[in-house]
């Protein structure tokens, strides 16, 4: 029988001049104000970018209450020293060459990995749905990676970079694809193969630490989670609510099909994934996807329509049904934040796009 996991959401957030548009590099100044208005941000690699976590939450309408408050307060504490916050996935205006936060371990991973890591500014959405133990986060993983591309999909919100349309409705995740330790996840036969795996990472220098496994699926490093981070930060806190929503049905899905005695959906051999994920970070939801449940491409509609299906009864469970189905309509009616991005981006140019996502970023609906 499916149980509701408890879950948690963390979205990094784009730093934005007032002015200029141009990425802000003061993310230690905006935390400290955001700590003065009663809001924890973490820093990320880049100084024009800074993470929300929410605590741990047992339904959608407690994270949208979440997500609401911290967006709009990050905006807030941005403002106080001259900047904006955007929810997007790459920053669309043009700017100077990017500095690491000053961290010790920033600068660690600097020296390491170059422009690697001084090209960055990249934003995802992470969420951490609770799972029993380690093992079966590890064969949640398994059972994750034909929908990854569906998710990514979803959720692009990266289209316009450095005053320019990028080509991809992703390119967040295209950029993200250059570190060594990112992208989709191996198939674990055990806990010892993903250690082993960790440890030939390490052992080359291909990730720095253990907090450096970038897959999209892995186990929580410090919760009793699985955490899900193939997404792009979506353009409202609606949209996340539904991503966020999806992955934790799916999750259950797979938990219940785990304790059943195996995986509820195919495997899919690592190259059609990388493909899968390519032509998801290009076309979103604008274009077709990788069939998850066969071969060839089909509509992206219709490879959505099949991961609410597959997660059906977990979304029954949690009485989103009808808010989900409602959230995929909509953001096919209107265009998620990649293809908004590319509308405004057309018609009125990259402050137009810029003016866009500040006000997405901050609604309430």
């Amino acid at each position: 029988m499916m149980t509701a996991p408890t879950f948690g959401v963390e979205e990094e957030l784009l730093l934005v001049d007032a002015e200029s548009g141009a990425p802000f590099m003061k993310g230690d100044a905006v935390r400290h104000v955001a700590d003065s208005l009663g809001l924890d941000l973490d820093l990320e690699l880049t100084p024009c970018q800074v993470e929300t976590a929410t605590p741990i939450l047992n339904t959608a309408a407690e994270l949208h209450s979440h997500l609401v408050s911290s967006r709009r307060t990050a905006d807030l504490a941005a403002r106080e020293v001259g900047g904006r916050v955007l929810a997007c996935g790459v920053p669309p205006a043009a700017g100077d060459a990017r500095p690491v936060s000053p961290t010790e371990r920033y600068g660690r991973i600097a020296d390491n990995f170059g422009l690697l890591a001084r090209e960055q500014g990249v934003c995802g959405c992470h969420v951490h749905v609770e799972v029993p133990d380690r093992a079966r986060a590890i064969a949640v993983g398994n059972a994750l990676r034909p929908w990854l591309p569906v998710l990514l999909a979803l959720t692009t919100n990266s289209a316009i970079h450095s005053g320019v349309d990028s080509g991809y409705s992703s390119w967040r995740s295209v950029l993200w694809a250059r570190w060594p330790s990112a992208g989709p996840l191996p198939h674990f036969d055990s806990e010892d193969d993903y250690d082993a795996a960790v440890s030939r990472l390490l052992t080359v220098g291909a990730a720095l630490d253990k907090g450096m496994i970038y897959w999209d699926v892995r186990p929580s490093r410090d919760y009793p989670t699985v955490e899900i981070r193939v997404a792009d930060v979506p353009a409202t806190a609606s949209e996340t609510v539904v991503y966020a929503t999806l992955v934790r049905a799916l999750v259950m899905t797979e938990l219940a099909a785990i304790e059943r005695g195996g995986p509820s959906g195919p495997a899919i051999d690592p190259e059609l994934l990388r493909l899968g994920k390519w032509r998801a970070a290009r076309d979103g939801v604008a274009g077709s996807l990788l069939d998850p449940l066969g071969d060839g491409v089909i509509a992206a509609r219709a490879a959505v329509d099949a991961l609410v299906g597959h997660v059906s009864e977990a979304l029954e469970l949690l009485g989103e049904k009808a808010a989900v189905r409602d959230g995929v309509a909509r953001t096919f009616a209107k265009g998620n934040g990649a293809a908004q991005q590319r509308r405004v981006f057309v018609e009125s140019g990259v402050q137009a796009v810029l003016e866009h996502a500040a006000t997405q970023t901050i609604a309430a609906e």
